[in-house]
């Protein structure tokens, strides 16, 4: 029998399974704006794209003139919250991708998030994908550091029992490549616009998932 290149693959969540992003950086400028730093959503996401909001702390306090206090953190996740109730799709494609990942790894998939457990699995859950990392959901937010350092993709390699080496790692943000990378994983970077291929490919993405759907046969092709 033929060894598979991939014994495992781990799935970044926002992005890359749920078109959450536009979403959620629509809630935080607005309420950034709110306390005086005005940007506009693009802007938001250049900022926060793939990184947590606590992260930041140091250019939000810097931007508003206001310490990032506890509060305005539970006012963010409230709105969020029902913001992504609301609106929240799947990324186009992104069952069929899920499906074949599990079917070709024998089930030895994960989503490894940068986002909090309760979002992720709050979103997982609302576009039926639950089914598929129920106990094998990992959130930087629990990682002695988040994204773009590795933890949280070494965390996911090392619950499956697979060295990284032989895992994909498919992320959406510079900022996830280049933990998936750090990692040692192989890193392809889910990218739908051209646009965004050249910060992909410069964090170390080794290929490029233009549509989540071709995903079975690039795995085929592997």
């Amino acid at each position: 029998m033929v060894a598979m290149k991939f014994e495992a693959i781990l799935f970044d969540c926002d992005g890359v399974l749920v078109d959450s992003e536009m979403i959620v950086n629509g809630v935080l400028r607005d309420l950034l704006e709110a306390r005086g730093w005005s940007m506009t959503v693009a802007d938001c996401m250049q900022v926060f794209l793939g990184k947590s909001v606590r992260d930041e702390r140091v250019a939000i306090e810097a931007n508003t003139g206001l310490p990032l206090t506890e509060d305005w953190m539970v006012q963010f996740y409230q709105q969020r919250n029902q913001a992504l109730a609301t609106h929240l799709q799947p990324i186009p494609g992104a069952r069929v991708a899920v499906e074949a990942g599990f079917a070709y790894t024998q089930q030895r998939i994960a989503c490894a998030s940068g986002a909090d457990r309760f979002k992720v699995e709050m979103m997982l859950s609302q576009v039926g994908l639950m089914e598929f990392f129920a106990g094998r959901i990992f959130s930087g937010h629990e990682m002695a550091r988040s994204k773009p350092a590795p933890d949280v993709y070494l965390a996911a390699a090392r619950h499956l029992n697979v060295p990284p080496a032989q895992c994909l790692v498919i992320d959406d943000t510079p900022v996830g490549v280049t933990a998936g990378v750090a990692a040692g994983a192989t890193v392809w970077g889910y990218c739908p616009l051209p646009e965004n291929a050249p910060a992909l490919l410069a964090a170390g993405a080794h290929e490029l998932l233009r549509d989540m759907a071709a995903l079975p046969q690039m795995l085929a092709q592997a």
